[in-house]
């Protein structure tokens, strides 16, 4: 039984559009094949031997699991809701490291694109909420764009192999990840 002030908050809540919580509902599925895809690259480094690189897969990893539950709670905050879809498989090996990371900047722009198609939405719905919550997704990509960007960069300057390799590898080693943001 609910209390009176629980139902009238629950009713106070401006409720989000069908057509923005389907869209948002679409991109938990994209960040958790994100998470999915960053674990699978995480597990064909490691088999390469390169175990900074696959502990920086992990925390990427951890970072989309992250961004998919935070639009996760967005809906439920905005009384929708959530609509769980099958994750598809990711891919499972790769050429080498240059290969990964061609992968991870291709995907990166990928959820870039999606991103902004979201924040077109939430405009076309008039929610203002929706596109100032969106706004830090607008943010984060280009972070993650420009740090993927960097790392391919350097990565094809030392011909992804030799002793820039284990210098690289030995860095993404040290990476931490603050999920606070």
């Amino acid at each position: 039984m609910h209390t009176l002030a629980e139902i009238f908050i629950k009713h106070c809540i401006v409720m989000i559009s069908k057509k923005l919580e389907e869209e948002l509902n679409k991109q938990i599925n994209a960040e958790m094949y994100s998470a999915y895809l960053y674990l699978s690259m995480s597990a064909y480094l490691a088999k390469e031997n390169l175990n900074g690189f696959s502990h920086w897969m992990k925390l990427q990893f951890e970072e989309e699991q992250a961004h998919a539950m935070k639009f996760f709670q967005y809906i439920l905050d905005r009384g929708g809701d959530v609509k769980l879809e099958k994750i598809n498989q990711p891919k499972l090996s790769w050429k080498g490291i240059v290969d990964v990371f061609e992968d991870v900047a291709k995907h990166e722009q990928y959820i870039t694109g999606l991103i902004n198609d979201l924040v077109d939405v939430a405009i076309q719905e008039k929610d203002h909420a929706t596109v100032a919550m969106l706004q830090w997704y607008v943010s984060e990509q280009v972070e993650e764009e420009a740090t993927v960007s960097e790392l391919l960069d350097q990565l094809h300057i030392i011909g992804g192999k030799g002793s820039g390799l284990f210098m690289l590898d030995r860095e993404a080693k040290s990476r931490s990840l603050s999920l606070t943001k």
